[in-house]
């Protein structure tokens, strides 16, 4: 039986990810060690088709926490559980099937010899674990599917497919690796300061189709952000990050409106207000 977490979910929503005390430290200097706190008994839980943000200062904490979901590093101590089984019982390819992440910088996600079709293809081959070697009617029949995901996400496909990566822009890869998630349809999608090199005319596009992956498709996600508008659009729920502690978690509205932790009012109150000029 699984405890009871802070800011627990809807119980009407299926949980998909539960984290519980999740630690970790860092080793740094080789003679003189010391250990360093990335992230301390973290535990929050993210139901079928919610979005629960992430939020806090550079440094707070919020990408170790990530990276330990996505089983880049491993976690000191405390569990993680992927539809109430550990995390690392699943086998590798199984776990990406159904984790997938998007990253601040999308370059880095890419390898700089494939083009954006062979990229979405992949993907596409990958989710369906079907043959490498298909036919000439499946592939047209798959390009539709690439296509279509595209448009989906305000990309036209004349646009970026058959291109490299140095040929478009930051705004442009980071639809792409979201027309990627649309092909692979994975259950809990980590999305890491994914507007950064996103202009605003295409921002709020972004944020609509990641809340419709949520909403539609069912998917479970962990929004990654410092922007706590943007927090406050897309989410559900929000958790609040200090010194690799969570000091406040709990639905969106109540978190930002009527924050009870002394950081959380702090952060909230430090929002530039649109309608008011800085005083000198």
């Amino acid at each position: 039986m699984l405890a009871s977490l802070p800011g627990e979910l809807d119980m009407s929503k299926q949980e998909i990810l539960r984290v519980e005390n999740l630690t970790k430290y860092y080793i740094s200097g080789y003679i003189f060690t010391k250990k360093v706190m990335g992230a301390e008994n973290v535990s929050l839980s993210i139901g079928k088709g919610e979005v629960l943000s992430l939020v806090g200062e550079s440094g707070s904490g919020k990408t170790t926490v990530s990276r330990m979901i996505l089983r880049t590093i491993r976690p000191t101590s405390g569990k993680i559980y992927l539809r109430g089984k550990d995390i690392c019982s699943y086998e590798k390819k199984d776990y990406y099937r159904r984790v997938q992440a998007i990253f601040q910088d999308p370059y880095t996600s890419f390898n700089p010899r494939y083009t954006t079709d062979k990229v979405l293809l992949d993907a596409l081959k990958f989710a369906e674990k079907g043959s490498k070697n298909k036919s000439k009617t499946e592939i047209e029949d798959a390009m539709e599917v690439v296509c279509s995901s595209l448009e989906k996400i305000g990309l036209t496909p004349d646009q970026v497919l058959g291109r490299h990566h140095h040929e478009l822009s930051g705004g442009q890869m980071q639809r792409i690796l979201i027309a990627r998630c649309l092909l692979l349809g994975p259950e809990l999608l980590v999305a890491d300061e994914v507007t950064s090199m996103i202009d605003a005319s295409t921002r709020v596009t972004v944020l609509n189709e990641l809340s419709r992956l949520a909403k539609e498709e069912g998917m479970a996600m962990l929004f990654i952000t410092h922007d706590i508008g943007q927090a406050y659009y897309i989410s559900d729920r929000v958790a609040i990050m200090e010194k690799g502690r969570i000091v406040e978690i709990g639905p969106a509205e109540r978190v930002l409106f009527e924050p009870e932790s002394a950081y959380a009012k702090e952060l909230v109150a430090s929002v530039p207000k649109l309608h008011e000029k800085w005083r000198f």
